[in-house]
Protein backbone atom coordinates (compact mmCIF):
# COMPACT_ATOMS: atom_id res chain seq x y z
CA UNK A 1 0.00 0.00 0.00
CA UNK A 2 1.55 3.12 -0.94
CA UNK A 3 0.37 6.30 1.02
CA UNK A 4 -0.12 9.94 -0.18
CA UNK A 5 1.82 12.50 0.94
CA UNK A 6 0.19 15.53 3.11
CA UNK A 7 0.38 18.48 0.80
CA UNK A 8 1.53 20.61 3.79
CA UNK A 9 4.63 18.36 4.92
CA UNK A 10 5.07 17.88 0.73
CA UNK A 11 6.02 21.36 0.58
CA UNK A 12 8.76 20.94 3.24
CA UNK A 13 10.51 18.24 1.55
CA UNK A 14 14.02 19.09 0.01
CA UNK A 15 14.13 18.17 -3.37
CA UNK A 16 16.96 18.10 -6.36
CA UNK A 17 14.93 20.12 -8.48
CA UNK A 18 17.40 19.08 -11.45
CA UNK A 19 18.26 18.17 -14.81
CA UNK A 20 20.86 15.35 -15.76
CA UNK A 21 21.78 13.95 -18.33
CA UNK A 22 23.79 10.94 -20.19
CA UNK A 23 24.96 11.01 -23.61
CA UNK A 24 26.64 7.98 -25.26
CA UNK A 25 29.27 9.13 -27.37
CA UNK A 26 31.46 7.27 -29.93
CA UNK A 27 34.87 7.54 -27.46
CA UNK A 28 33.03 7.46 -24.14
CA UNK A 29 30.07 8.88 -22.01
CA UNK A 30 29.07 12.49 -21.11
CA UNK A 31 27.27 12.54 -17.47
CA UNK A 32 26.31 15.61 -16.56
CA UNK A 33 23.97 17.65 -13.46
CA UNK A 34 22.62 20.90 -12.26
CA UNK A 35 23.62 22.24 -8.72
CA UNK A 36 20.33 23.70 -7.76
CA UNK A 37 18.25 22.41 -5.02
CA UNK A 38 14.75 23.23 -4.24
CA UNK A 39 11.59 22.84 -1.87
CA UNK A 40 8.25 22.45 -3.95
CA UNK A 41 5.01 20.73 -4.20
CA UNK A 42 2.14 20.37 -6.38
CA UNK A 43 1.12 24.12 -7.43
CA UNK A 44 4.44 24.06 -9.59
CA UNK A 45 6.63 26.69 -8.00
CA UNK A 46 9.74 26.06 -6.43
CA UNK A 47 11.48 27.73 -4.19
CA UNK A 48 15.33 27.43 -4.12
CA UNK A 49 16.92 25.83 -1.17
CA UNK A 50 20.31 25.24 -1.49
CA UNK A 51 23.15 23.77 -4.15
CA UNK A 52 24.83 20.87 -4.11
CA UNK A 53 27.05 18.52 -6.25
CA UNK A 54 24.30 16.01 -8.04
CA UNK A 55 27.35 13.64 -9.34
CA UNK A 56 28.50 10.60 -6.78
CA UNK A 57 31.05 8.63 -7.11
CA UNK A 58 29.85 5.25 -6.15
CA UNK A 59 33.49 2.81 -6.74
CA UNK A 60 36.62 4.13 -8.66
CA UNK A 61 35.08 3.32 -12.09
CA UNK A 62 31.40 4.54 -11.21
CA UNK A 63 29.46 7.72 -11.35
CA UNK A 64 25.72 8.18 -10.62
CA UNK A 65 23.94 11.11 -10.63
CA UNK A 66 20.52 11.81 -8.69
CA UNK A 67 17.13 13.33 -9.24
CA UNK A 68 14.11 13.13 -6.37
CA UNK A 69 14.10 13.25 -2.74
CA UNK A 70 17.53 14.03 -1.79
CA UNK A 71 17.60 12.49 1.79
CA UNK A 72 16.15 9.47 -0.09
CA UNK A 73 18.99 9.73 -3.18
CA UNK A 74 21.82 9.78 -0.15
CA UNK A 75 20.27 7.42 1.60
CA UNK A 76 20.84 4.92 -1.20
CA UNK A 77 24.20 5.92 -2.17
CA UNK A 78 25.53 5.03 0.94
CA UNK A 79 24.01 1.66 0.93
CA UNK A 80 24.77 0.81 -1.98
CA UNK A 81 28.43 2.04 -1.36
CA UNK A 82 28.49 -0.81 2.12
CA UNK A 83 26.65 -3.45 0.14
CA UNK A 84 29.43 -3.20 -3.02
CA UNK A 85 32.68 -2.83 -0.15
CA UNK A 86 31.09 -6.06 1.48
CA UNK A 87 30.31 -7.90 -2.12
CA UNK A 88 33.75 -7.02 -3.05
CA UNK A 89 35.31 -8.49 -0.03
CA UNK A 90 33.30 -11.62 -0.52
CA UNK A 91 33.84 -12.09 -3.70
CA UNK A 92 38.00 -10.58 -3.75
CA UNK A 93 36.95 -9.04 -7.06
CA UNK A 94 35.51 -6.00 -8.80
CA UNK A 95 31.74 -6.05 -9.03
CA UNK A 96 30.93 -5.29 -12.99
CA UNK A 97 28.76 -2.32 -13.63
CA UNK A 98 26.31 -4.28 -14.55
CA UNK A 99 25.97 -6.05 -11.24
CA UNK A 100 26.07 -2.64 -10.11
CA UNK A 101 22.88 -1.30 -11.82
CA UNK A 102 21.21 -4.07 -10.40
CA UNK A 103 21.87 -3.65 -7.04
CA UNK A 104 20.85 -0.32 -7.27
CA UNK A 105 17.30 -1.24 -8.92
CA UNK A 106 16.60 -3.70 -6.04
CA UNK A 107 16.83 -1.30 -3.13
CA UNK A 108 14.96 1.58 -5.79
CA UNK A 109 11.80 -1.17 -5.92
CA UNK A 110 12.04 -1.84 -2.15
CA UNK A 111 11.85 1.36 -1.21
CA UNK A 112 9.28 2.47 -3.44
CA UNK A 113 7.36 -0.33 -2.17
CA UNK A 114 7.75 0.05 1.78
CA UNK A 115 5.03 1.92 2.97
CA UNK A 116 5.25 5.47 3.96
CA UNK A 117 4.18 8.88 4.58
CA UNK A 118 7.30 10.71 2.85
CA UNK A 119 7.51 8.12 -0.43
CA UNK A 120 10.84 7.59 -1.38
CA UNK A 121 11.27 8.96 -5.25
CA UNK A 122 14.82 8.96 -6.67
CA UNK A 123 15.62 8.31 -10.63
CA UNK A 124 19.18 7.65 -10.51
CA UNK A 125 22.11 7.53 -14.42
CA UNK A 126 24.73 5.42 -13.45
CA UNK A 127 27.71 5.55 -15.70
CA UNK A 128 31.06 3.76 -15.54
CA UNK A 129 33.76 1.44 -16.96
CA UNK A 130 34.75 -2.56 -16.89
CA UNK A 131 36.70 -5.03 -18.76
CA UNK A 132 33.68 -4.98 -21.17
CA UNK A 133 33.61 -1.02 -21.52
CA UNK A 134 31.80 2.09 -20.74
CA UNK A 135 28.26 1.56 -19.72
CA UNK A 136 25.39 4.16 -18.63
CA UNK A 137 22.41 2.46 -17.25
CA UNK A 138 18.78 4.33 -16.18
CA UNK A 139 17.41 3.33 -12.84
CA UNK A 140 13.68 4.64 -12.79
CA UNK A 141 11.89 5.68 -9.47
CA UNK A 142 9.75 2.49 -9.99
CA UNK A 143 12.22 0.25 -9.58
CA UNK A 144 12.70 -0.05 -13.35
CA UNK A 145 16.21 -0.08 -14.96
CA UNK A 146 17.44 -0.20 -18.98
CA UNK A 147 20.69 0.17 -20.62
CA UNK A 148 20.80 3.92 -22.43
CA UNK A 149 22.48 2.96 -26.06
CA UNK A 150 21.57 7.19 -26.80
CA UNK A 151 21.09 9.30 -24.60
CA UNK A 152 18.73 9.75 -21.67
CA UNK A 153 17.91 12.52 -19.07
CA UNK A 154 16.28 12.75 -15.32
CA UNK A 155 14.21 15.53 -13.84
CA UNK A 156 13.29 17.81 -16.24
CA UNK A 157 13.64 16.53 -19.28
CA UNK A 158 10.70 17.68 -21.33
CA UNK A 159 12.25 21.10 -21.96
CA UNK A 160 15.49 18.80 -22.85
CA UNK A 161 14.97 16.19 -25.09
CA UNK A 162 13.59 17.89 -27.83
CA UNK A 163 17.30 19.05 -28.42
CA UNK A 164 18.63 15.52 -28.17
CA UNK A 165 15.98 14.35 -30.24
CA UNK A 166 17.65 16.59 -33.07
CA UNK A 167 21.06 17.12 -32.24
CA UNK A 168 22.32 13.90 -31.11
CA UNK A 169 23.64 11.31 -32.99
CA UNK A 170 25.67 8.27 -32.27
CA UNK A 171 28.55 9.19 -34.12
CA UNK A 172 29.57 12.32 -32.18
CA UNK A 173 32.68 12.66 -29.72
CA UNK A 174 32.93 13.13 -26.20
CA UNK A 175 34.07 16.93 -27.29
CA UNK A 176 30.78 17.78 -29.10
CA UNK A 177 28.38 15.66 -26.12
CA UNK A 178 30.00 17.91 -23.63
CA UNK A 179 28.85 20.90 -26.00
CA UNK A 180 25.54 19.48 -26.28
CA UNK A 181 25.00 19.01 -22.98
CA UNK A 182 25.97 22.85 -21.80
CA UNK A 183 23.39 23.65 -24.68
CA UNK A 184 20.62 21.53 -23.08
CA UNK A 185 21.54 22.90 -19.58
CA UNK A 186 21.51 26.85 -20.93
CA UNK A 187 18.34 25.89 -22.81
CA UNK A 188 16.77 24.50 -19.84
CA UNK A 189 17.33 26.33 -16.93
CA UNK A 190 15.44 29.78 -18.19
CA UNK A 191 12.09 27.53 -18.58
CA UNK A 192 11.96 25.28 -15.90
CA UNK A 193 12.68 26.78 -12.27
CA UNK A 194 14.01 23.84 -10.74
CA UNK A 195 16.92 23.94 -12.75
CA UNK A 196 20.28 26.27 -12.42
CA UNK A 197 22.96 27.18 -10.19
CA UNK A 198 25.51 25.81 -12.64
CA UNK A 199 26.54 22.14 -13.61
CA UNK A 200 29.31 19.45 -13.40
CA UNK A 201 30.69 17.66 -16.39
CA UNK A 202 31.90 14.53 -16.46
CA UNK A 203 33.27 11.98 -18.95
CA UNK A 204 33.48 8.08 -18.31
CA UNK A 205 35.75 6.51 -20.83
CA UNK A 206 37.17 2.72 -21.16
CA UNK A 207 39.65 3.21 -18.55
CA UNK A 208 39.35 6.68 -16.87
CA UNK A 209 36.47 8.68 -15.25
CA UNK A 210 37.45 12.76 -15.77
CA UNK A 211 35.94 15.87 -14.32
CA UNK A 212 36.17 18.08 -17.46
CA UNK A 213 33.66 21.15 -16.26
CA UNK A 214 32.40 22.24 -13.43
CA UNK A 215 30.22 25.92 -13.62
CA UNK A 216 28.45 28.27 -10.27
CA UNK A 217 26.18 30.75 -10.51
CA UNK A 218 27.16 33.63 -8.48
CA UNK A 219 26.32 37.10 -10.94
CA UNK A 220 27.21 35.24 -14.54
CA UNK A 221 28.67 31.77 -14.95
CA UNK A 222 32.40 31.41 -13.64
CA UNK A 223 34.69 28.23 -13.56
CA UNK A 224 35.27 26.66 -10.50
CA UNK A 225 38.51 26.00 -10.74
Amino acid sequence: MMFKMDKDLEKHVKKTGTLTVGLVCKDGIVLAADNRITYGGDSGVAYIANTREKVSKITDNSLVTIAGVASDADKTIRQIRAEIRLKELKSKKKVKIRELAYLFVNIVYHQIRTPSIIPSITHFLLAGHDEEGSHLYDIGPAGDIHEVKTYEATGAPFESLGIFDVEYNKEMTIEEGIKLARKVFESTKGRQPGVGDGWDVYVIKDNSIEKVSGQKVVSQLVDKE
